[in-house]
């Protein structure tokens, strides 16, 4: 049974910083893209980030680009997104998602495999 278990979600000032974690098991982790998604109320889910198994490629969405940086750690099968000079347009909840596949792809429908999320809230 394939598991994913995001933390580190909170309440932060504009301009502060976060770091999400997502835990996961019940897959070969290097075998798969991870992603951060995030969905603010009234709105659809968007994508954010992803790296790939190997963590040697990654892409960002251009809204977070040069603020937000995603690693993965394959030993302990984590991925994490440090996120800085948080904006209150960044407030939402923040889900990790496993790819089927391990190419770089955005769209949510290559990702079956997903967390309950984590709420993040910038106050401005």
């Amino acid at each position: 049974q394939v598991q994913l278990a995001e933390s580190g979600g909170g309440l932060v000032q504009a301009g502060g910083s976060l770091r999400l974690s997502c835990a996961v098991s019940g897959l070969t982790f290097s075998s798969h893209a991870m992603g951060w998604f995030r969905q603010a109320p009234g709105k659809e889910r968007q994508f954010v980030a992803i790296i790939s198994g190997s963590g040697t490629s990654t892409n960002y969405a251009n809204s977070v680009l040069g603020r937000f940086t995603i690693v993965r750690d394959n030993a302990k099968n984590t991925v994490s997104l440090q996120m800085n000079s948080l904006k209150p347009e960044d407030t939402a909840v923040y889900y990790c998602a496993a790819s089927r596949i391990n190419g770089i792809v955005t769209a949510n429908t290559f990702y079956p495999y997903w967390g309950q999320g984590t709420q993040v809230t910038v106050s401005s």
